[in-house]
C-alpha cells in the first residue's frame, strides 16, 4: 500500500547539494516523488511503502549533506497520486524566506582532483567547482539560489556543463556557478593601467606567477574580492607594498603553498591545522618557531611582514585559482609563501570590481590578474585562532566562510516577533538582523572612517534585507552621538515614522554578545568589558568596566578611575600623552624630577599644552579605558609613542613580555587600590604606576616590566570578580571587549577566574572587538521590545 509524505525542511539547505543528496536516498529506497527549493526552504514529497519512506527520512536526518544545518522538519501525511519517479522540480518562489543562505566554500577534493587531471576536461580550469564547493554568498543576488538569482546568470552552460547541471545523479547538478573553459569566466592579467591585456587564462596565470617570484605586486581577484600579493620571502617587494598601501606594521596576512610549508615557520596544533584546512579557510593566527635563526636551506619570511610580532596568520589556498599559483602544473618558479592582504588601501573597504580595483589599486599593484565572474558582495578574508585552555575557536574577524551564518539566540526572555536592525559599532564595524530566534551578522565591514566605508555598510543592509525579506522596524544603535553607525539609524528613523531606534550602552552590549555566544539562559552575569573606547551613560570614555548585566538591563559596579585624554582621539594615535596624564595626574609638576628615559625625552613645549589641557579640563576628555591603560605602559616603557594602527602599543606590550619560566615564577605583581565611592567600586592604579616607574630606575627589562604589569590585571579581574560574587552570590563571569584578544591576558584570566571557583565565558562564534558588538545590540533590543 502506497503511502506519502509531504517534508518541509527549512535551515541552511540551498547551495550545497540537498537536492542531489534527496534524489539519491529516494531512487536507493525505489520513492516516487519530487523535491524542489523554495524560499522558505525545501518542499520534498515522497511515496512509497512505509518502510521506504520512513528509511528515506532517516538517511535525511542521519546522513544530511556535510555543510548543511537542518533547523526544522516539518512532516505531514497526504493522499497518495499516481506516478512513476522521482523529480528534482525548478525551484518555487514564495512571500516568507526562511532559507539559510549558504558561506562560501573553499574548493573541494574531488574538483582539486580534476583540476590537475590532464584526462579531465576542466584541467587547470580556474574557476571549477560543484554542488559541494565554491562561491555562494558573494555571487547570489537573490533567493531561491538558483542560477538566475547569481552573477553567474550571464554565462550560458555548453552541452556539457548543461547536461552536468540537470542530471541529480551528477556532483554539478544544480552547481550555480557550474561552468567549464568553454562556456564560463576566464581569468586575464593586465598591467598597472588596465589597458594592455598581457595574457589570458592559464597562461596569464603562469605569467603571475613569475611576476611575483620576480618581486612584482599583483592584484588578485579572489571570491569576495582582491587581494594584494608580492612574495612574502622577498623583503624589498614586502616593503614596497607597505609603503604603496600606506600600511607601516600592521601584520599582513599569509597564503602557503601546502600545510607543510606553515610547519616549517610555525607551530601548528591539531586544532589548529583543523581550521587551516576547513572549507571555511580562515587565516589562522599561528605562534611563530622559536628556533631561529632558520636552518640555512630554509628562506625566512620577511621582517616586514609582522613586525614586532610572535605571530603569523597564514591561510591555505582555497580557490581554484590560488592553488593554480602554487602548484607544479605552472612551469614558472613559484613563491611557496605569499602575502595575501586585502586589496586596499588602509582604511577603505576593500576592492571587488574590476574597474574600482583599476582605480583604486593602481598606484599600489603593478599588474591585475583579474577575472569576470562578477562578485555581487565583497567579503574579507576571516581571522580566527585558538584558545589554548579549550582548544576552542576564538574568532577575530567573521567574514567569508562564516557569513552569513546564523547564530541562534536562547534567552530567559521572549525575543521580539518584530524584526531588529543592529547598527553595530564605528571600528570593525559588522551590523546584525534579528529575525525569529536568531541572528544573521553582516559580513565584515570595517573601520567606519570614511564614505566608503560608509557606502558598503548602508549596500550590505539593503542586500541582507532583501536576501531575509525582512523590513526591520526597530534599529538598535550604540550611544555615541557621532558614529556614522549611530548617525544612520537616527536619520533612517527620523524619516520613517515605523521605525524606532534603540541606543545601547557599547559595554553592556558587549556582554550581552558573550551571553548571546554562550546561549546563556540565566538572567545576570558578571560582565567585565575592557576595550578601548565606549560612550557611557554619564558621558564620559568607558572601557575598564565590571557590570552586573543581564540581556535587558545592566548595573556598572565597577570601573577604573577615570583619568583625562589630552588632546581627544590624538591621543589614542599619540600613547605618549595618556602616559604624560597619568604622570601628571600623580606627581604633579614634580614628574620632570622622575629619572626614567620617558620623561628625559619629553617635548616641555608640547607637554606645556597638554599640561594646559588637563589643567582645565578642555579638549581632554574623561575616559577609565582598560586599552589606554596598556597603552600608556607600552609608552611608560619605553615600547612607542606613537601607533600606525589600532591597539598596536598594547599588542608590542603583549609581544615582549618574557616567557623564560623562571623569570615568570619569580616575578611578583604590582600594586593596586580598590575603593568603594556611592556603591561603585573604583580602581586606581597610582602604585602600579610607581610601581613600573622603580622598575624602570632599577633598570628592569621591559620583558619583566610587561609580564608584571598583565599579572597584575590578571589578579585584578580575579579580586573585583570575588568581590562582586561575595556581594551578589553571582557566579558567571563574561569576558568581553577588544583588550580580551592580547591570549595571554584572556588565559590567564580565565584560568585563575576558575580557579576561583567562577564559571567563566568567552566568545567563539563571534569576535570579542567590535565585530561582535552587533549581535549583543540586536539581543538586547529583542528582549526589550
Amino acid at each position: 500500500m502506497s503511502y506519502r509524505l509531504r517534508i518541509k525542511i527549512q535551515g541552511k539547505v540551498q547551495g550545497i547539494g540537498f537536492r542531489p543528496t534527496v534524489y539519491r536516498y529516494a531512487t536507493q529506497n525505489k520513492l516516487t516523488g519530487w523535491v524542489s527549493n523554495t524560499s522558505s526552504g525545501v518542499i520534498i514529497e515522497v511515496q512509497g511503502t512505509k518502510v521506504h519512506v520512513e528509511n528515506f527520512i532517516s538517511a535525511l536526518k542521519k546522513s544530511p549533506p556535510s555543510r548543511s544545518e537542518i533547523a526544522d522538519i516539518q512532516v505531514t501525511e497526504i493522499k497518495p497520486v499516481k506516478e512513476n519517479q522521482f523529480k528534482v522540480l525548478s525551484s518555487i518562489s514564495g512571500k516568507e524566506m526562511k532559507t539559510r543562505i549558504s558561506p562560501d566554500i573553499a574548493v573541494c577534493k574531488d574538483c582539486l582532483k580534476e583540476l590537475f587531471d590532464k584526462e579531465d576536461r576542466r584541467y587547470l580550469y580556474p574557476f571549477i567547482n560543484c554542488t559541494n564547493c565554491g562561491p555562494r554568498f558573494t555571487i547570489i543576488k537573490n533567493i531561491p539560489y538558483d542560477r538566475p538569482n547569481t552573477t553567474m546568470k550571464k554565462f550560458k552552460m555548453c552541452k556539457s556543463c548543461q547536461s552536468e547541471y540537470d542530471n541529480p545523479s551528477d556532483r554539478r547538478f544544480h552547481a550555480q556557478p557550474n561552468a567549464c573553459e568553454i562556456c564560463g569566466p576566464e581569468v586575464k592579467l593586465v598591467n598597472s593601467l588596465g589597458f594592455r591585456v598581457e595574457s589570458k587564462g592559464i597562461k596569464a596565470i603562469e605569467k603571475t606567477t613569475k611576476l611575483l617570484k620576480e618581486g612584482k605586486i599583483v592584484a588578485i581577484k579572489g571570491l569576495g574580492g582582491f587581494h594584494l600579493a608580492c612574495d612574502a620571502l622577498n623583503d624589498k617587494a614586502v616593503k614596497t607594498l607597505r609603503s604603496r598601501k600606506y600600511r607601516e606594521d600592521k601584520p599582513f596576512a599569509l597564503m602557503a603553498k601546502d600545510l607543510k610549508t606553515i610547519k616549517k615557520y610555525c607551530e601548528v596544533s591539531p586544532e589548529e591545522e583543523k581550521f587551516l584546512l576547513s572549507w571555511k579557510s580562515p587565516i589562522v593566527l599561528l605562534k611563530r618557531k622559536s628556533n631561529t635563526p632558520y636552518p640555512v636551506s630554509l628562506i625566512p619570511i620577511s621582517n616586514y611582514v609582522a613586525p614586532n610580532n610572535k605571530y603569523l596568520g597564514f591561510m591555505l589556498p582555497y580557490a581554484p585559482l590560488h592553488h593554480l599559483l602554487f602548484k607544479s602544473e605552472i612551469r614558472n618558479p613559484k613563491s611557496e609563501i605569499l602575502v595575501m592582504t586585502s586589496g586596499n588601501i588602509s582604511d577603505e573597504p576593500i576592492a571587488y570590481e574590476n574597474e574600482e580595483a583599476l582605480v583604486r589599486l593602481k598606484n599600489i599593484a603593478d599588474y591585475f590578474l583579474l577575472h569576470d565572474r562578477d562578485i555581487y558582495i565583497r567579503s574579507d578574508d576571516s581571522v580566527t585562532r585558538i584558545f589554548p585552555p579549550t582548544k576552542k575557536e576564538f574568532i577575530l574577524r567573521r567574514s567569508k566562510g562564516y557569513t552569513p551564518d546564523p547564530i541562534s539566540i536562547h534567552t530567559p526572555y521572549p525575543l521580539s516577533r518584530i524584526p531588529i536592525l543592529a547598527c553595530g559599532a564605528h571600528s570593525k564595524n559588522t551590523f546584525a538582523i534579528l529575525k525569529g530566534d536568531e541572528v544573521i551578522l553582516s559580513h565584515h565591514i570595517g573601520d567606519m572612517e570614511n564614505a566608503e566605508t560608509y557606502n558598503s555598510f548602508v549596500n550590505g543592509i539593503e542586500h541582507f534585507k532583501k536576501l531575509l525579506e525582512v523590513e526591520p522596524q526597530i534599529i538598535a544603535h550604540d550611544l555615541h552621538p557621532e558614529y556614522f553607525s549611530t548617525q544612520y539609524a537616527k536619520n533612517l528613523s527620523s524619516v520613517n515614522c515605523h521605525l524606532s531606534s534603540v541606543p545601547i550602552q557599547h559595554h553592556h552590549a558587549h556582554i550581552a554578545s558573550v551571553m548571546a555566544d554562550n546561549m546563556l539562559r540565566n538572567q545576570k552575569v558578571i560582565g567585565i568589558a575592557f576595550d578601548g573606547t565606549g560612550l557611557g551613560s554619564d558621558g564620559n570614555l568607558w572601557g575598564g568596566e565590571f557590570l552586573l548585566a543581564d540581556y535587558k538591563d545592566f548595573k556598572r559596579v565597577g570601573h577604573f578611575k577615570y583619568i583625562p585624554l589630552p588632546g581627544g582621539e590624538k591621543a589614542i594615535k599619540e600613547p605618549w600623552r595618556i602616559a604624560f596624564s597619568e604622570l601628571y595626574s600623580i606627581f604633579g609638576n614634580k614628574l620632570w624630577k622622575l629619572d626614567i628615559n620617558f620623561v628625559k625625552k619629553l617635548d616641555k613645549g608640547k607637554c606645556k599644552i597638554l599640561q594646559k589641557m588637563l589643567d582645565s579640563g578642555v579638549n581632554a576628555p574623561l575616559t577609565s579605558s582598560m586599552g589606554r591603560l596598556f597603552d600608556a605602559v607600552a609608552s611608560l616603557i619605553g615600547i612607542r609613542n606613537t601607533v600606525n594602527y589600532e591597539g598596536q602599543a598594547a599588542i608590542e606590550l603583549e609581544m615582549i613580555l618574557t616567557e623564560d619560566r623562571k623569570q615568570k615564577s619569580e616575578v611578583r605583581n604590582y600594586k593596586y587600590t580598590i575603593k568603594k565611592e556611592n556603591n561603585i567600586y573604583i580602581i586606581d592604579m597610582e602604585e602600579t604606576i610607581k610601581g613600573i616607574i622603580e622598575d624602570l630606575k632599577k633598570r628592569l627589562s621591559k620583558e619583566i616590566i610587561s609580564l608584571k604589569f598583565h599579572n597584575t590585571i590578571v589578579g585584578l579581574i580575579v579580586d573585583m570578580a570575588k568581590k562582586i560574587r561575595k556581594e551578589t552570590g553571582l557566579k558567571e563571569v563574561a569576558l568581553g571587549g577588544g583588550v580580551f584578544q592580547n591570549m595571554f591576558l584572556l588565559t590567564n584570566a580565565y584560568k585563575e577566574l576558575k580557579k576561583a571557583g567562577l564559571k567563566v565565558y568567552i566568545h567563539e562564534k563571534v569576535p570579542t572587538n567590535d565585530g561582535g558588538l552587533s549581535l549583543g545590540q540586536a539581543v538586547i533590543a529583542g528582549c526589550k521590545n
